[in-house]
């Protein structure tokens, strides 16, 4: 009943007072049960009162049942929107990095899957509560009714529930697979998606990856379900069979061995069906809450960043006074997974000034984008110090640093909403400047702060990302490789026109870029070249920028 502690522990007086339902309801019904065995079995003087009493109860717990299954029901959708709100939360404070370990696939499984398997187990916890309190109300009163045959139900009983207890074992063990299942089954969709023009153009690959990798899954997924389903199957039917053999061992008992009087076990028999329904619904809610507790424990795996319902902006005193920002003997490694080795960034050494334009260029595999996070605060150095004017950057400053940033990555995301300097509304006079400068005035439609149509090409896209880059209004522009889906036209546009507009309005920029052609436009030219930074002066600055890839790969082999 983890499910069941933890909402206990958010809503801990709601919940006690839907348990106080369940109980009362519970035992309402079994009075139910003894007022039909004690005015309405035997003749009564006035059958008419007891009639209207009769009516009157079931009245009440008509009351009472709807009262508490509609409470925990209605409690625990809001549990699981609070839930579903707080899981966000913390995919986004979390770190890049920590996310980037967990892999996209996964966090959407749980954002997915696992939410879902919570709220079908709230949705099945009545059944649970009220079937179980149920069966405890109404073994109290055939103890009563009579010890001996009660002791021997018993122990039918535990005979019946220490099978099923096997049974439920196994369940929880093929649920506990399918959950792994369905983790490689949401990647697999990803690569489907995501790949989707490489798999058009090579079948070869796309029946692959369907063969050897989606099918995998999907049998694994189908195996499991199969397996869990004929599980949970057998524990219901063993259950309702073994209850209704119950009713046969209490007429043998009492008829065959004189253990009690028939009246005494027609109110029993009477009793056990009237407990069967719940009973056997309480068993068939059993895998929802294995799933919901599977559930649970995947998003507890996850390892998120802790739950704050608050978004912290901090101040901008960096934005608003600093002269130079300076990374100092910075180091960042990739540790070695399977039989791939390590790759170490740095220790790197530099110095931003305000105001400066700076192109870094690079192999693939140098190490540029990496350095572009540590630059921006999206990794945390796990060696060095960075510093603002000269002061060492404290680890509470982190938040607001990576305000002095906006940027583009190359694996960017373009967002529909506009957003102006601290989240408030864009200009109108700004944002038709910006667009008529990026040549998208005609090709986009603003509506209510929102871009209206975003299915442009790679490089219009690419285009909008940097309006909303640009509108945010931070001190430091980060561009890594934006050009690089331009067309040369308005390549020329980016370097010559929109780059000094930027540099005039007193913007840093960042730019990682092999555009030779433009590096008259940097202030500094740096180079990456095996996770080491370097700055290029005089000849090697010129040869970069008659040939910056002959640069790059003579370095290399040097």
């Amino acid at each position: 009943m983890k499910l069941l502690r933890l909402v206990f522990r958010e809503y801990r007086w709601a919940i006690a007072l839907v348990l106080a339902l369940s109980l009362s309801s519970a035992l309402l019904s079994v009075a139910v049960i003894a007022f039909v065995n004690q005015r309405m079995l035997t003749p009564a003087a006035n059958p008419g009162t007891a009639l209207w009493q009769f009516a009157g109860l079931l009245a009440l717990l008509l009351v009472l049942a709807s009262a508490a299954q509609l409470s925990l029901t209605a409690l625990g959708h809001r549990f699981v929107y609070r839930m579903r709100r707080a899981l966000v939360k913390r995919v986004l404070d979390t770190s890049i990095e920590r996310l980037e370990a967990i892999g996209g696939s996964t966090i959407i499984a749980s954002l997915s899957s696992d939410i879902r398997n919570i709220t079908l187990a709230f949705v099945h916890l009545p059944e649970l509560i009220y079937g179980s309190v149920l069966t405890l109300a109404a073994f109290a009163y055939l103890a009563w009714l009579s010890p001996g045959l009660f002791i021997t139900t018993l122990l039918w009983m535990s005979f019946t529930l220490g099978i099923g207890w096997l049974l439920v074992g196994k369940l929880n063990h093929h649920l506990r697979m399918l959950r792994e299942s369905e983790d490689r089954l949401y990647g697999d969709y990803q690569s489907v998606i995501d790949g989707r023009k490489e798999l058009t153009l090579n079948r070869y690959r796309a029946q692959r990856l369907y063969e050897d990798e989606f099918d995998v899954s999907a049998q694994a997924y189908r195996d499991h379900v199969t397996l869990a389903d004929r599980y949970h199957g057998i524990a219901s039917n063993w259950a309702n069979i073994m209850v209704l053999g119950t009713i046969g061992l209490v007429f043998f008992l009492a008829n065959g061995l004189g253990w009690a009087s028939t009246a005494v076990a027609s109110t029993y028999a009477l009793t056990i069906l009237f407990m069967r329904t719940p009973l056997v619904s309480a068993v068939a809610a059993i895998p929802a809450q294995i799933a919901g507790r599977v559930a649970l424990d995947k998003v507890e795996s996850l390892a998120l960043a802790p739950h704050v319902d608050a978004f912290d902006h901090p101040a901008d005193t960096l934005a608003a006074n600093w002269q130079t920002l300076e990374l100092h003997e910075v180091e960042y490694r990739y540790p070695a997974q399977g039989d791939e080795p390590g790759f170490d960034v740095g220790p790197i050494s530099l110095q931003l000034r305000r105001g400066e334009t700076v192109f870094l260029v690079g192999g693939n595999g140098s190490g540029k984008s990496t350095f572009a996070r540590l630059l921006s605060g999206l990794y945390i150095p796990q060696k060095g110090e960075i510093r603002i004017d000269g002061r060492l950057l404290a680890a509470d400053e982190w938040p607001a640093y990576r305000q002095l940033f906006a940027s583009v990555f190359t694996d960017y995301h373009l967002f529909s909403q506009l957003l102006g300097p601290k989240g408030l509304a864009v200009a109108d006079e700004e944002l038709t400047h910006w667009l008529d400068s990026l040549h998208m005035g005609h090709k986009v439609r603003v509506a209510e702060g929102r871009l209206q149509d975003t299915r442009l090409s790679a490089g219009q896209r690419k285009r909008l990302a940097l309006l909303l880059a640009m509108l945010e209004g931070r001190e430091i522009l980060l561009l890594d490789e934006w050009a690089a889906d331009q067309d040369p036209l308005f390549r020329q546009v980016f370097y010559r026109e929109l780059l000094p507009q930027l540099k005039a309005a007193g913007k840093t920029l960042f730019a990682i870029s092999h555009d030779d052609h433009y590096f008259d436009q940097a202030d500094r030219l740096l180079k990456m070249d095996a996770g080491q930074l370097s700055e290029l002066h005089g000849e090697h600055r010129a040869r970069a920028s008659r040939n910056a890839l002959r640069e790059i790969a003579g370095h290399a082999h040097s």
